[in-house]
């Protein structure tokens, strides 16, 4: 069976060979250029068989562009996961989007508010990543001309099928690897796209609201919403 290491090499040379066109101008692939501390995060917190996946969409700029670590907001990864290392830049760097990896000053907000719930709730790293692992459907990062973010679902169809193709294909793979009982998906898009993949798996598919400030539910109490969510199907938590 394959390990996460080899799923995730295999995947980083697979997005390297796709082509995306405008309104995309620049393309991260921050399991290239911040594969040092991706590959810690799963040499420390990714091997063996995990109750429940929770399932992003692809990186934030301030995240994982940074870090190489889902939903990455440094001082969760830095800090608390005792995780760091060396971050290159990609090869066409955007002016408003830079990579300054673990000097990076600003937060991303999805990421401290995931992370940070899971800090409240669960205490330590080991506490966490016994029962959970935290990974992306996707992993690049699509910005425009402007620096805009373009997700993945507003890719052009062809694009978008040919980056659906190499990233169906690593889910797979990883839900082979650690058979969970829950695929979780963090927001619609992540959901979606589990239950059209993880088809005929079983697994236990649902959703948890995205921590993203852009909607406002989620501005308002996400960590209680997202633990109702998570209990409604089945899944038990700590009691803090």
């Amino acid at each position: 069976m394959a390990t996460p290491l080899k799923i995730y090499g295999e995947l980083r040379t697979a997005v390297q060979r796709l082509n995306f066109g405008s309104p995309v101008t620049h393309v991260y692939n921050p399991l290239e250029y911040a594969r040092v501390p991706h590959r810690k995060y799963l040499e420390l917190y990714g091997t063996g068989r995990r109750e429940i996946v929770l399932l992003g969409m692809n990186p934030g700029p301030w995240g994982m562009a940074q870090t190489g670590i889902p939903f990455g907001e440094i001082y969760a990864v830095r800090d608390w996961m005792k995780i760091n290392g060396r971050v290159y830049s990609p090869k066409r760097l955007h002016p408003k989007r830079p990579i300054t990896g673990f000097a990076c000053e600003r937060s991303e907000v999805s990421g401290a508010r995931l992370w940070g719930w899971v800090r409240e709730k669960f205490k330590t790293p080991d506490d966490f990543f016994r029962r959970f692992i935290v990974l992306n459907y996707c992993p690049l990062v699509f910005m425009e001309e402007s620096g805009r973010n373009r997700t993945p679902d507003k890719l052009p169809a062809e694009e978008r099928n040919s980056l659906e193709a190499v990233c169906n294909r690593a889910l797979l793979k990883l839900i082979d690897y650690y058979r969970p009982k829950f695929v979780v998906g963090v927001g619609a898009f992540a959901e979606k796209q589990a239950v059209r993949v993880l088809r005929g798996e079983n697994v236990s598919i649902g959703k948890i609201l995205h921590p993203s400030p852009a909607s406002p539910a989620a501005n308002n109490g996400w960590a209680l919403t997202a633990e109702k969510q998570l209990t409604a199907m089945g899944i038990a938590l700590p009691r803090t």
